[in-house]
């Protein structure tokens, strides 16, 4: 049986040998992780985000992370590092380069929300031309800009095991989109992206359209975040015209955008031909009525493929909400729906109390909850949504995985 070596004490010493002072929130986490007794077995992800804790925590700068890669160099179970919201800059970029470059038991890294930049991106992008281990990376939140972007892009046309990248709020630029969908369409390895939030100068949908042409030749991704694009019913369609061709993407994020009916009318005609679609994601467009009600005609009488729905502050008043529900007593395979923000009338709360009444839409997978007060039915916001955990996850196992939603939690990119 093998041995684990102890973290907490190797840490130490490094401190010393290195003349660092320890981080006392490094030595607990490495502390926890020694009591672990399928460490070796079945590997760990060291969970050092600074934003998670109800007690404010010294969180990770760059000396703290050079001290912590020199303990990771003995410990081959570590299979994945959450460094999120803390203080790394450039020159932590360099030493998590250096680890891509020398480890090759690292599945999982963080780096979400530190201060990396263009020359940051560039260094972790280069190490994963040859890194053969690295499954999933996040780099949300850091300004990393168009030129980091491309470092990316090029890495996308090398690196053949990566199949998650998170490069959502990174200040990307339209160069760096076009650049990502033409290294798509040859990569056959990325399962799941996030584009959202980049910063474009055009509203000529030019991004939309090179993501479009590389759907129609992709066969590897599944999952596509395409939130803040300012797309409009333009995109949308050149996106459904793509689809029809798709037979692999099952999870669409078209979250915080400009869509209103004539688009969500495109969709509705995607989903009745459409059979591998899966989650469906429109929040914060303006669909309205015309365009829920488009989409609910789809799912009542064609689709049986969507599991998941969101039209969460779409201007969709009680009519089109309530022919939502009603889409779902004849729609077995929708699981997962969420409407807040809409304009929820007394016809909307009957309807939606119905579908939990009768357990056709179970509580843990909707945005409302229903009470009554004089004998009139109301609903109630939840805290459950496609983006619950998106940011944040907690250490405690408090909610079931599949309630968060958050990224592939309904369907884990590895079943596919």
């Amino acid at each position: 049986m093998a041995v684990a070596p102890d973290l907490h004490l190797h840490y130490t010493e490094a401190c010393q040998n290195l003349s660092q002072p320890e981080n006392p929130f490094i030595a607990r986490v490495l502390q926890e992780a020694d009591k672990n007794d399928e460490i070796t077995t079945k590997g760990i992800t060291l969970k050092l985000a600074g934003n998670n804790h109800l007690v404010p925590v010294p969180r990770v700068t760059d000396n703290d992370l050079a001290v912590l890669v020199s303990v990771l160099g003995q410990a081959p179970f570590v299979t994945g590092l959450d460094l999120a919201y803390n203080l790394l800059t450039d020159v932590g970029a360099e030493i998590v380069a250096i680890l891509l470059q020398e480890n090759s038991t690292l599945q999982y890294l963080n780096l979400m929300f530190n201060d990396i930049g263009t020359s940051g991106a560039e260094l972790i992008a280069g190490a994963l031309h040859n890194n053969q281990s690295l499954v999933h990376l996040r780099m949300t939140g850091n300004r990393i800009g168009n030129q980091g972007g491309m470092f990316f892009a090029s890495m996308l046309e090398i690196n053949s095991t990566l199949k998650k990248l998170d490069l959502g709020d990174c200040d990307v630029g339209l160069r760096c989109l076009v650049a990502t969908a033409i290294a798509l369409t040859q990569n056959k390895s990325l399962k799941a992206i996030n584009l959202n939030r980049p910063l474009l100068s055009t509203q000529q949908e030019e991004t939309t359209v090179h993501i479009a042409l590389m759907l129609r030749s992709n066969s590897s991704l599944v999952e596509l975040h395409l939130g803040k694009h300012e797309m409009k019913n333009f995109g949308v369609e050149r996106l459904c015209d793509a689809l029809y061709e798709n037979s692999t993407l099952r999870y669409l994020d078209l979250s915080c955008n400009n869509i209103i009916c004539d688009g969500a009318k495109c969709l509705g005609e995607l989903l009745k031909k459409n059979h591998t679609l899966e989650i469906l994601d429109l929040d914060a467009n303006r669909i309205e009525d015309a365009g829920i009600i488009y989409l609910s005609e789809a799912l009542a009488t064609r689709n049986r493929t969507l599991k998941a729905l969101s039209v969460v502050s779409n201007n969709i008043t009680g009519r089109g909400l309530v022919a939502l529900a009603q889409a779902m007593h004849s729609n077995m395979t929708l699981s997962h729906i969420y409407i807040w923000g809409n304009k929820i009338d007394r016809s909307t709360c009957a309807a939606f109390a119905e579908l939990l009444a009768v357990e056709r839409l179970q509580p843990d997978c909707t945005d409302v909850a229903p009470y009554t007060v004089d004998g009139e039915i109301f609903l109630a916001q939840l805290s459950h949504g496609l983006a619950k955990h998106r940011y944040w996850s907690p250490r405690c196992a408090a909610v079931a995985p599949g309630a968060a939603n958050a990224s592939l939690e309904i369907v884990p990119v590895s079943e596919y």
